[in-house]
């Protein structure tokens, strides 16, 4: 292994030790025959899963090809069958590249239905390991629900799964492919906002996927029916709701006897595990009616009783003789005496059984629910004070997970009815300041850290938690400090993350601290950071003085203390920096050839357009919250770009899941709530998974948090199949938004909402008319599809639409234009791109403004790209753009696998951006095979940036955001390329 690590610090530190492309490239050469030899001996069995796709695959290997055979042919052979040649030729004989025109039509065969089969397990009922633990999903940013996991030797539950599980499972080497059941203990965002993302990578495991038993109350059906507009129905095929009865017309309801009803309601009842469900309904006085989302569940977990300890005297004495009648006997079962003429019983040879251990998770979110909850008869058989209990075989409680929010738990009925149950351990797993002080994804934090410390210009402090009386006030109630939890009612302890109650053995019933992990430790992390790269002080002090030197001879307005806070733990840095300036002074910058440390970054003014004259830094912001594709990982969240307009509003381009938690670590607990509060419009690209699966928690708690104030539905803009989610979900959540199609914010549309002569009706028709039937009339103002009239390349988007309701989208098109006057937007248009079905780019273009002498001067322009092929159509979207972000999913070496899955090369998108002279571009939406930093070309990023998760960049910053690159690049210089391990995906495969 020691040959590998240094071919991988060989490899990953080519690119800084050779300056120059040709050489460097040469060297690269020298050293692949070499790697082949050695990853194939020490990496030939390396699997890699994927995600949101429908196929597993392994890394890039000989020759760059993925070696997975399906029958006669590669993988690349059947991508290679999807791609027609002709119009391909097509499109580079018009300026274009070549794509997958199958995958861009949804017609691929990532998109055919199959049947998921459910893992079969052989059950092993004598269990020597089971424990239940504390998925603190959520828990330090306030966004979701903590999940639970109960583990056996054979089987897997997990209870709750709200965004972001998958990353904290993938944080903390948990395998949810090993998982067999999810139960919900209510059905909202809350508690399921990741679910679709699990069930899609489950469906992508292997050749032919994995399904999981999804269970839930009979609201479960409203998210089934939401999940299916955009997943496959094999995925779905498992869920199982209970508490509902069919009606007269046959549509299924919510049986209210069933909440007073003596027994719970038993899912599963095997040699492993009884687990029940008693259902909650909230108090519905003053004449509200109960609403999907509403019901809440109490699950039971029931262990088998531990039988008691075989007596081999006894069986000695009944005419036994040792041998295989002595397992029988232990395992339950009745024998013949060897000598006697009777049979032996178990209960004969076989001590006093002890009672199976039980778990209770409570989830009782409003005070409303606390009367159901006191009252249901199906809870009498746990309560050591229960009249039961004097019968033979009382039930006793072991462990007691109370997922309900404070303003609950803390009530004193609330406290007097959890004494009901004796000695029970009670875990308080609401949100806690405990919690909060422990990031979760402790990977993702270290680097924010590092990146904080080299650069707090572009990678801003995460939000800092307010301290003001000791907490921390939340949506759903104020959260109280964990050490306020023991009270004169009943003892309790909080739960932490990865916090154990061991169920068996028996011997190590009760709590296990050993997984919890310990503080974030700032002091740790610069001293690692000092270690590995000693240099690293000189780098930040010269980044420090040329931003400033920049402000300075821009006449730039420095950065307020609210615009970049200083992490608490900088001040260490000093400190430590005292002890390693010997070891600064040794190190030589000669490793550096291409850090000029003797002379600062040039910018020529000419260069600069005439739209950053004079900025300020409230003009606009762009913070990218996600920026892997595909799924989450451990480093890069999926698709997110937060627009800071601040004081007039912001905007979200794309929402993947973990969007919100990822604005509540970028700008602390209640700056999220506030930029949720004054969010003014959401854009979704396209219809995968990675792009909006994070956009009904935005909504739903952005509904409440408004719920009491004067304010307007939010405007969401999508491809059509997303209204058809939104408006399924709508049912089971109130996310009071106005949808409108991005067919209807393309140029041509737009161009008539900002028209002198006003927005008329006919003028509407005679666009949807020319659009859909591709007439070639005005094709440079008004053609909006992909392809020239009459060409093979028409495709999907000269389909004919279904017919528009003039008289629904003229009024949203009238408030979108209202809400782009407030927001200091001169226009928001969608540009059709290459990729899927109905995807799109964005462009935004600011109002011209006024400065000091009067002078007129034009608005910023930003385009995103979403996921495309480059194309024509962005292209001329993006001329003379201020900033372009494009994604780059692969890097150059994999420009084929790129056309396959309709995505661009890092070189393509910078192609895309020189083509239409883009001032500034932003690469982003990178394979999670780059876990960290993504491979590129450093000669050519002259206007390039890469991102990474909650970076932030200020358009007055701009000019200088190429000019940091290669300093950022000296944090990774130990870094090996292409993940290697175990958690490593594949990218964005399949249909989502």
């Amino acid at each position: 292994m020691s040959q590998i690590t240094t071919l991988r610090l060989l490899c990953s530190s080519s690119s800084f030790l050779i300056p120059n492309p040709f050489l460097r490239f040469s060297f690269s050469l020298s050293l692949l025959s070499k790697s082949r030899a050695l990853l194939s001996s020490h990496f030939s069995a390396l699997t890699v899963r994927s995600y949101y796709g429908r196929r597993g695959r392994r890394p890039p290997g000989r020759g760059g090809r993925f070696q997975h055979r399906r029958g006669n042919s590669t993988l690349r052979e059947e991508r290679r069958k999807d791609i027609d040649p002709a119009p391909v030729r097509e499109m580079e004989e018009a300026g274009m590249v070549g794509f997958n025109k199958r995958r861009a039509e949804g017609r691929d065969k990532s998109y055919r239905p199959r049947t998921l089969q459910l893992k079969s397990r052989k059950l092993n009922p004598v269990n020597t390991v089971c424990y239940v633990q504390i998925l603190g999903t959520g828990m330090d940013t306030q966004d979701t629900s903590a999940s639970v996991f109960l583990f056996f030797d054979k089987q897997r539950f997990i209870f709750n799964a709200g965004e972001g599980l998958q990353r904290f499972c993938t944080e903390h080497k948990i395998k949810l492919s090993k998982v067999d059941h999810i139960f919900l203990t209510r059905v909202s965002s809350e508690t399921a906002g990741g679910l679709p993302g699990l069930l899609l990578t489950l469906a992508g495991i292997g050749e032919e996927g994995m399904s999981i038993n999804v269970w839930g109350p009979s609201d479960l059906k409203y998210l089934v029916d939401a999940m299916l507009s955009f997943i496959p129905n094999a995925a779905m095929v498992h869920a199982h709701s209970f508490g509902e009865k069919q009606s007269a017309n046959g549509v299924a309801v919510l049986d209210h006897n069933l909440g007073c009803s003596v027994d719970p309601i038993v899912l599963i009842d095997d040699e492993v595990i009884r687990l029940s469900a008693i259902l909650l309904r909230p108090n519905c006085s003053g004449g509200s009616s109960m609403k999907p989302g509403d019901v809440a569940v109490v699950y039971a977990c029931e262990l088998p009783d531990i039988k008691g300890k075989f007596d081999p005297e006894k069986a000695v004495s009944l005419g036994l003789k040792p041998g295989p009648k002595y397992r029988e006997l232990q395992l339950g079962n009745s024998v013949m005496s060897d000598s006697l003429n009777i049979m032996v019983h178990s209960s004969d040879v076989l001590g006093p059984s002890i009672p199976g251990p039980i778990v209770l998770l409570v989830d009782c979110p409003t005070p409303s629910h606390m009367q159901d909850l006191f009252s249901a008869q199906s809870l009498n058989s746990y309560y050591v004070d229960s009249p039961d209990c004097q019968r033979e075989g009382v039930k006793l409680v072991n462990c007691v997970i109370h997922l309900g929010p404070a303003s609950v738990t803390k009530n004193t009925d609330y406290q007097i009815w959890m004494k009901r149950f004796g000695k029970a351990q009670h875990i308080m797993a609401g949100y806690e300041m405990k919690n909060m002080k422990i990031p979760i994804l402790k990977s993702s934090a270290r680097i924010s850290s590092r990146l904080n410390y080299l650069c707090p210009q572009l990678f801003p402090a995460l939000g800092a938690w307010p301290s003001e009386n000791g907490f921390i006030p939340s949506l759903r109630d104020s959260i109280v400090p964990c050490e306020a939890h023991s009270s004169g009612f009943v003892d309790s302890v909080s739960a932490e993350n990865l916090l154990k109650f061991h169920l068996r053995p028996y011997s190590q019933l009760g709590l296990d601290r050993s997984a919890i992990p310990s503080l974030l430790n700032h002091t740790q992390i610069f001293n690692e950071l000092y270690s590995e790269i000693p240099e690293i002080i000189d780098v930040s002090e010269f980044i420090s003085s040329f931003w400033k030197n920049h402000v300075e001879n821009k006449g730039l307005r420095p950065m307020k203390c609210s615009d970049v806070v200083e992490e608490p733990w900088i001040k260490e840095a000093s400190h430590l920096s005292d002890n390693l300036e010997n070891q600064r002074e040794n190190t030589s910058k000669e490793g550096y050839p291409w850090l000029n440390f003797n002379q600062k970054p040039e910018l020529d003014p000419s260069d600069i357009p005439t739209c950053l004259d004079n900025v300020t830094r409230e003009d606009m912001e762009i913070v990218l919250l996600g920026t892997g594709s595909a799924q989450p990982s451990k480093y890069r969240n999926v698709s997110s770009i937060f627009i800071n307009l601040f004081t007039k509003g912001s905007l979200l381009l794309d929402c993947g899941e973990g969007t919100l938690a990822q604005l509540k670590r970028r700008f602390g607990v209640l700056g999220a709530d506030n930029a949720l509060k004054t969010l003014k419009c959401i854009w979704i690209s396209h219809i995968h998974a990675d792009h909006h699966t994070g956009l009904a928690r935005i909504l739903a708690l952005r509904s409440q948090l408004l719920r009491d104030l004067p304010h307007e539905p939010l405007l969401v803009i999508g491809p059509r199949p997303l209204k058809r989610f939104l408006d399924a979900y709508s049912k089971l959540e109130d996310l009071d938004m106005l949808f409108l199609d991005c067919r209807h914010t393309t140029e041509a549309f737009m161009d008539i909402v900002h028209s002198s002569n006003g927005f008329h009706e006919d003028r509407f028709a005679n666009v949807e008319e020319k659009e859909s039937r591709g007439k070639e009339a005005e094709p440079q103002t008004l053609e909006t599809n992909l392809f020239a009239q009459g060409s093979k390349m028409q495709s999907y988007w000269k389909r004919p639409g279904s017919p528009v309701d003039k008289a629904t989208v003229m009024p949203i098109l009238r408030h979108l234009k209202d809400l782009l006057l407030k927001a200091g937007l001169e226009a928001l248009y969608s540009v059709p791109v290459v990729h899927c079905p109905q995807a799109f780019a964005i462009v935004l273009k600011a109002a011209e403004r006024t400065n000091s002498v009067g002078k007129a001067i034009p608005g910023w322009k930003l385009v995103y790209s979403g996921d495309t092929r480059p194309c024509q159509s962005l292209i001329d979207a993006s001329r003379n753009a201020t900033v372009l972000i494009h994604e780059a999913t692969f890097e150059d070496g994999l420009a084929e696998e790129a056309v396959a899955r309709n995505h661009s090369t890092t070189m393509e998108a910078i192609e895309v951006g020189s083509k239409a002279g883009a001032y500034r571009i932003i690469l982003t939406h990178f394979s999670q095979r780059y876990p960290k930093i993504p491979v590129f070309d450093e000669a050519h990023m002259h206007n390039t940036c890469v991102a990474f998760d909650l970076m932030s960049v200020n358009v007055a910053d701009l000019p200088l955001l190429p000019k940091v690159l290669p300093f950022l690049k000296v944090l990774f210089k130990n870094e090996i390329v292409v993940d290697e391990s175990d958690d490593a995906m594949d990218v964005d495969a399949g249909q989502y």
